[in-house]
């Protein structure tokens, strides 16, 4: 989610130690890889498509895993947070590695955030977002700005492991958000409040369960576009860009009238978006965003590679490519 400002810190903390405790009583068999092979980056999934740990996949029926019902405090954690919860993992970044620079812009990160609670640092770990950059201390708890470039290194010997959740925000969490700082600014008065383990407590988590379209609405296509143009540096070649999606949105509104997500209308659905991504890779060639990502790249992962299920599950060329 973009952010006003590269960082924000919640007014909470939590007990690093108590956190690792449980985090170290899981086998180390149980880490897997990062997905993409990076380099020094491991993870330990939590909240999953129907809670399967093996699970990569960020659209499906989000449910905990065996490892998050071992770890109470962990679950405290996100129940003091307060959010509907995505996919979860513990992330682990090894002594002398990086996660690099990488900007988050799919469809899922349009309107989720992802928070942080550093559960085993050094002050030498660093967080990039922009042009800022800090040092999440152990047991505080952090947002940051997934539009911007971002990346994190750790240059020390032993390796980083932060809590990291996404959500599309809560009642707890938005209300926590309201009394966030930025980071790096000093506002007198303000104290994180700490939230201690509480011994046989289980707080009820709310999960995702709806997280991707079946058949994206055009309302929700309309959003997507009117956003992903208003980021767009300006040049000649977007006016004509604009006036593809236009068409594309008032066809698809005149299809979704028709039909909405009857399956009888999914081949005119598709034939709609076969159409419209040459027209759109023609005019869109060079055209960025403002946080440096290819506009063609950013309309394909939130739009045209979203708006069907159908179209979702057949090899596709991506529009970028």
């Amino acid at each position: 989610m973009k952010l006003q400002v590269p960082f924000l810190q919640f007014q909470l903390s939590f007990d690093a130690d108590a956190l690792a405790a449980e985090v170290l009583a899981i086998g180390e068999e149980q880490w897997r890889p990062h997905p993409n092979g990076l380099p020094g980056n491991s993870a330990l999934t939590l909240i999953t498509t129907g809670g399967d740990p093996e699970s990569d996949k960020v659209y499906g029926a989000m449910r905990p895993t065996p490892h998050l019902l071992r770890c109470p405090y962990l679950m405290q954690v996100l129940g003091a947070v307060g959010g509907t919860w995505g996919r979860t993992r513990l992330m682990r970044l090894s002594g002398q590695a990086e996660v690099k620079l990488h900007v988050d812009i799919n469809y899922y990160w349009r309107e989720r955030v992802r928070v942080h609670v550093p559960i085993v640092t050094q002050p030498t770990v660093r967080f990039y977002c922009g042009d800022a950059q800090l040092h999440m201390a152990a047991g505080e708890c952090w947002i940051f700005d997934t539009w911007r470039q971002h990346r994190v290194v750790n240059d020390a010997a032993r390796p980083r492991i932060h809590l990291v959740a996404d959500t599309v925000g809560g009642d707890g969490f938005w209300n926590h958000l309201a009394g966030a700082r930025p980071g790096g600014r000093e506002i007198p008065g303000w104290q994180a409040r700490r939230i201690a383990p509480q011994p046989g407590v289980v707080p009820a988590l709310d999960f995702e369960s709806v997280n991707a379209p079946l058949v994206m609405t055009p309302w929700e296509m309309r959003e997507h576009v009117v956003f992903l143009l208003g980021e767009a540096e300006q040049g000649p070649a977007l006016p004509g860009l604009q006036q593809i999606l236009l068409r594309l949105a008032r066809r698809w509104q005149a299809l979704w009238s028709a039909y909405g997500e009857d399956e009888a209308g999914w081949p005119r659905y598709r034939a709609l978006l076969d159409e419209t991504v040459p027209e759109l890779r023609a005019q869109g060639a060079g055209v960025l965003l403002r946080n440096g990502i290819p506009f063609l790249q950013a309309i394909s992962a939130c739009v045209t590679d979203m708006a069907l299920r159908e179209r979702r599950t057949r090899p596709t060329a991506a529009m970028h490519a």
